[in-house]
């Protein structure tokens, strides 16, 4: 089997660069790129991330300051390989519950648990892995968000920021509560029994799901930019872009059915940097490009905002790895302090871009601001493919938790390799379906903003405050009390209103398609 997946990714690569050859033939730009996007990594920041984790007890202030800016590389790699092995979730434990309701709250821990990596994180990687986990897709639509909900939009975009952060801070106080919780199905099985957990578990799931289609769509949106032009297959049922789409996703099956993902953990870390290298190529867009960034945004576009508020929330939807950050804290009392720091620096990330592609490409703006950009730039060429890349860097990381709970509902008495098979199979399929429905359903700002309302604002903002009222209603005043509801029905409310309008433009979009 092994040969079998390494010959299949080989063969499939080789051919996949040959195609790129063809279609890329620019000798300059391709060394360029390489230089910039791989070898500066290879040769600069690895090195640094490796000389600090070894030597970091020995270094003086002076030296590990000077080597700071490969720990980041360093610290994320570190932090996947735990949330590889912790990431596994489950709706219900075999043999009955392993939480009980919040009567006791005893917990039979399973071996996934008993194997806890060892709590060893500090402020600084905490604050770094979380502020990596959150900047993601939602980037790419923010611009657009902006432009299309009005200037005085942003306001929400903030307050998203805001009121998620404390939501996290929710999560920690409920964590603190039973020292064995450990996730945030646990948490919703403390609070409100099996059905909390079954609940909680279907949303996150999802969540996955409605994720994996975005990334699908963005990535056979920005291959149809990369190669605009380019004609591979003379079909009239298939395109080229749609063609390169079912290529890319055949070179990431194999991710799906590896068990130990600490092996492809940098992966995740390569996902992080391209998030960065977006944003730095739209800076230099707006600095270099030779676009004047003058273009007029609304002030206040009210009959926008329900579809708007599902795209905002999403870019700070994930709570559900929060419990991970917390446990693996030296500290945990930090916690907060975290979420703050965090929130913070991605809260200013997002307004920023947000602002900069509005004012840059008006109401031109595209739902993925690398598709506004000028094909011409070499920077737009290295943004296309940073969000090109992203996606076969999720693939595998995104399915744990699907081909986990598959793994262990089969028998016993089933031998690994065959576990294995179902696994990736199952794996495997999904990844298909998902390619699929993202061909059929090409409209990113509507699933993007469909997933948000529907899903994310429930995981990230009225569970955490459902649960933490159940736990500590008897010590509650009043006003925090009426605080909380209200910002459950804030998002009930919101949730209702985006989902009705995303799934309206959707179902527009498609009647005009077909």
């Amino acid at each position: 089997m092994r040969k079998f997946i390494k010959g299949t990714v080989g063969s499939l690569l080789l051919i996949f660069v040959l195609i790129l050859a063809l279609t890329v033939p620019y000798f300059e730009n391709v060394l360029g790129l390489t230089g910039s996007l791989v070898s500066i990594s290879v040769a600069i920041i690895y090195p640094c991330a490796f000389y600090i984790k070894i030597f970091r007890p020995q270094l003086s202030k002076l030296a590990l300051a000077f080597n700071t800016t490969g720990d980041v590389s360093g610290i994320v790699a570190t932090e996947n390989k735990k949330e590889s092995k912790e990431i596994i979730v489950d709706i219900n434990y075999k043999g009955g519950s392993s939480i009980n309701d919040h009567g006791n709250g005893d917990v039979h821990e399973t071996k996934d648990q008993q194997q806890h990596a060892k709590a060893d994180s500090s402020f600084l990687h905490s604050v770094l892995n979380m502020s990596g986990i959150l900047i993601g897709l939602g980037q790419l639509s923010t611009p657009y968000a902006v432009q299309n909900g009005g200037w005085a939009s942003a306001f929400l975009l903030i307050g998203f920021g805001i009121i998620c952060a404390y939501t996290s801070h929710l999560l920690a106080e409920c964590l603190k509560k039973n020292v064995k919780l450990r996730n945030y199905p646990d948490i919703a099985q403390y609070t409100f029994g099996k059905k909390g957990r079954l609940i909680a578990s279907i949303f996150m799931y999802m969540e996955i799901f409605m994720s994996l289609v975005s990334f699908t769509i963005s990535l056979h949106d920005n291959l149809g930019q990369v190669f605009l032009g380019v004609k591979l297959l003379d079909l009239s049922w298939i395109n080229t872009a749609q063609a390169l789409t079912v290529i890319a996703i055949i070179i990431a099956l194999p991710t799906v059915w590896l068990r130990d993902l600490s092996k492809i953990s940098f992966l995740s870390t390569a996902g992080i940097l391209m998030s960065l290298v977006i944003f730095v190529t739209v800076g230099c867009t707006a600095a270099f490009g030779g676009i004047k960034a003058n273009q007029s945004i609304p002030v206040l576009q009210l009959r926008n905002i329900p579809a708007v508020s599902g795209l905002y929330i999403f870019s700070f939807a994930s709570h559900v790895l929060f419990p991970d950050i917390y446990k693996s804290m030296k500290d945990p009392s930090e916690f907060t302090k975290v979420s703050i720091a965090s929130f913070g620096l991605v809260t200013i990330f997002y307004t920023a871009l947000g602002f900069m592609g509005a004012k840059l490409f008006g109401s031109g703006v595209s739902s993925q601001i690398t598709l506004s950009m000028p094909r011409h730039l070499i920077i737009t060429k290295t943004a296309l493919w940073a969000v090109v890349l992203t996606p076969l860097t999720k693939y595998a990381f995104e399915l744990v938790p699907v081909a986990s709970i598959v793994e262990r509902k089969l028998p016993s008495s089933m031998s690994v390799k065959k576990k294995m098979f179902v696994r990736g199979t199952v794996g495997s399929l999904l990844l298909i379906f998902v390619l699929i429905l993202a061909l059929t359903v090409p409209y990113f700002e509507n699933v993007l903003g469909l997933t948000g309302s529907l899903v994310s604002i429930s995981v990230s903002i009225i569970y955490p405050c459902a649960f933490y009222i159940k736990i500590f209603r008897p010590r509650l005043s009043k006003i925090a009390l009426a605080f909380n509801v209200v910002l459950i029905i804030f998002g009930l409310v919101l949730g209702i209103m985006g989902t009705v309008s995303s799934s309206k433009s959707l179902v527009q979009n498609l009647g005009k398609q077909w």
